[in-house]
C-alpha cells in the first residue's frame, strides 16, 4: 500500500513540511481549517499567512537568523526561496509583501501533484502515521484538548512568559559577582548590583517604557506569580526591591555590604554561554528592553539573544515529549513542527517544518530518520528545545548562543568560524538525507 504523510496545519511549518515530504516522492494530505473555521488573527485562507510582522528577521550572515535562512536554502527550503522573491527594502532584514508571499506559497502547494489540501478542521489527533502536527500558537480548542490528553496535560502550555537572555560574553563581569542568597546553592547566580541612584534611574525608565502592541486575543490574564517586571515596578518605587530585584541575603564582595538592588542572571545552557534575566518577563518593545536593561551597570553592553515575551502561545514541553528528530517520544511516526514545539519566529517554525517533513517522508519510505548536523543553527535550536530543563523550558529563537563555542578572541572572527562550520554542516546534512536529488523525483 502506498504510504501518505498527513500534515495538520497550513501555516509556515505545515506548508514547508508538506513540500519537503512531497519532494521526497511521498504523497501528502495537508489539512487546513481556514477559511471555513477562522482564527482571531488570520484574514485569509492562504497557506503560510503572516499574521504579525512582515519581517522574517535578518538575512545577514553575521546574524543567527541569517545563518538559519542560509541553511534552509542549502537544504532546499521552499519558504525562504519564495520570501527572497517577494522581498521589500528593509535594510538587512528579509521583509516581504505579505499577501504576495502567502499567495505564492499557496499556489506552489496546490500545484504540486503529490499534495492534496483538505479544508477542514481536525479536532482529534488522528491515528494515521506518519503524521505531522503543525497547528501553531492558535491551535483550535478541540485539537488542543486532544493534544493535552496525548501529552498528559502537564506538558502542554497555553501561555508564554519568558525573560530576556543575554550573551554571557557581553556582560561586564567586573561589575557583577557570582553567588546565591545567604551563600546557599554555590555560585548559581550572577549578581548585577545597583546603588540607589542607579536603581532609581532604572526604575524610572522601566515604568515609562513603551510596551509592545497586542492583538485583543493575545492579551494574557496575568497572575501574581508571573507579572511583567514593568507592572511590578508600577506598584511603587520599592516594589522590585521586595520582588525580583531584592538584595536580601546578598553581599557584594567588593564592598562587603548589601547592594541597594540586585538583578540576578542564571545560566540558560550547560556551557554558561547564555544568561537569563531572572524574574524579568516583560511586555516591553524589544528596543525598550535593550535600552532599559542596559541601564544595569553590568549589562551596559549586553547583547540580547532572546527578548522577553508575554503572550498567548500553545506549545508542548518539548524536552519531555520530543526527540531530536522531532518525533514524539513513545509514539512512532508522530512528528511536531513549528511554534508548537517551542521555537519562536517565522523562519524557526519553517525550519522545524523542513526537518519534520523530511523525517515523516523517510518514515513512510521505511528509511532511518535524520537529524540536523552538529554545528548547524538548526541543530542548536532543536537541541535546545529537546534537551532543556523541562521545569524551566521556555520557547527559543535562533541564536549564536545555541552553537558550540569557537575559541577565538576576536568576536568577528569567532562569528565567521561559527557561520562557516554551520554551512559546512548543512552541506553534510544534504548528502546524508539525499536532499540533493529530491527535486528530481
Amino acid at each position: 500500500m502506498e504510504r501518505e504523510v498527513h500534515v495538520i496545519g497550513g501555516g509556515l511549518a505545515g506548508a514547508e513540511a508538506a513540500w519537503q515530504a512531497a519532494r521526497l516522492g511521498v504523497r501528502v494530505v495537508l489539512y487546513e481549517m481556514r477559511p471555513g473555521t477562522a482564527t482571531p488573527a488570520h484574514r485569509t485562507g492562504d497557506l503560510a499567512e503572516l499574521v504579525c510582522s512582515n519581517s522574517l528577521g535578518s538575512a545577514a550572515l553575521d546574524t543567527a537568523s541569517g545563518v538559519l535562512k542560509r541553511e534552509m536554502e542549502i537544504l532546499g527550503g521552499l519558504l525562504v526561496r519564495i520570501a527572497r522573491e517577494h522581498a521589500l527594502p528593509a535594510g538587512q532584514a528579509l521583509a516581504v509583501e505579505r499577501d504576495a508571499f502567502s499567495e505564492h506559497v499557496t499556489r506552489c502547494i496546490l500545484a504540486h501533484p503529490l499534495i492534496t489540501v483538505v479544508r477542514q478542521e481536525v479536532r482529534e489527533v488522528p491515528a494515521e502515521r506518519p503524521l505531522i502536527i503543525a497547528t501553531g500558537p492558535l491551535t483550535s480548542d478541540a485539537l488542543a484538548d486532544s493534544l493535552s490528553r496525548l501529552t498528559k496535560s502537564r506538558y502542554l502550555h497555553f501561555y508564554d512568559a519568558s525573560s530576556p537572555i543575554v550573551d554571557a560574553s557581553s556582560v561586564d563581569f567586573s561589575r557583577a559577582f557570582w553567588g546565591s542568597r545567604y551563600g546557599k546553592g554555590g555560585e548559581d547566580y550572577l549578581n548585577c548590583p545597583m546603588n540607589s541612584a542607579e536603581y532609581r534611574a532604572f526604575w524610572e525608565a522601566l515604568v515609562k517604557a513603551e510596551q509592545a502592541p497586542r492583538h485583543a486575543f493575545d492579551t494574557p490574564a496575568y497572575f501574581e506569580g508571573c507579572l511583567p517586571v514593568e507592572r511590578i515596578a508600577m506598584r511603587g518605587f520599592h516594589a522590585l526591591r521586595y520582588g525580583p530585584l531584592k538584595p536580601v541575603g546578598i553581599v557584594d564582595p567588593k564592598t562587603g555590604r548589601r547592594p541597594y538592588a540586585v538583578l540576578q542572571l542564571r545560566r540558560e545552557d550547560s556551557e554558561g554561554s547564555m544568561l537569563n534575566l531572572v524574574g524579568c518577563q516583560t511586555s516591553l518593545k524589544w528596543s525598550e528592553q535593550r535600552r532599559v536593561f542596559r541601564m544595569v551597570p553590568a549589562l551596559s553592553r549586553a547583547e540580547f539573544l532572546r527578548y522577553g515575551v508575554m503572550h498567548r502561545n500553545t506549545y508542548v514541553c518539548s524536552p519531555a515529549v520530543l526527540s531530536d528528530t522531532l518525533e514524539f517520544s513513545g509514539n512512532p511516526g508522530l512528528f511536531l513542527a513549528g511554534q508548537l514545539t517551542g521555537v519562536e519566529g517565522y523562519m524557526e517554525s519553517a525550519a522545524t517544518g523542513l526537518l519534520a517533513g523530511v523525517n515523516a517522508a523517510r518514515y513512510a519510505l521505511g528509511e532511518p530518520l535524520v537529524r540536523a548536523e552538529p554545528g548547524m543553527m538548526l541543530h542548536g535550536l532543536i537541541r535546545y528545545i529537546t534537551s532543556a530543563d523541562p521545569v524551566k523550558f521556555q520557547p527559543m529563537n535562533a541564536s549564536f548562543g545555541l552553537l558550540p563555542r569557537v575559541e577565538l578572541k576576536d568576536r568577528k572572527e569567532r562569528r565567521k568560524a561559527m557561520v562557516l562550520r554551520a554551512l559546512q554542516s548543512a552541506d553534510k546534512m544534504v548528502k546524508i538525507a539525499n536532499l540533493a536529488i529530491a527535486d528530481r523525483l
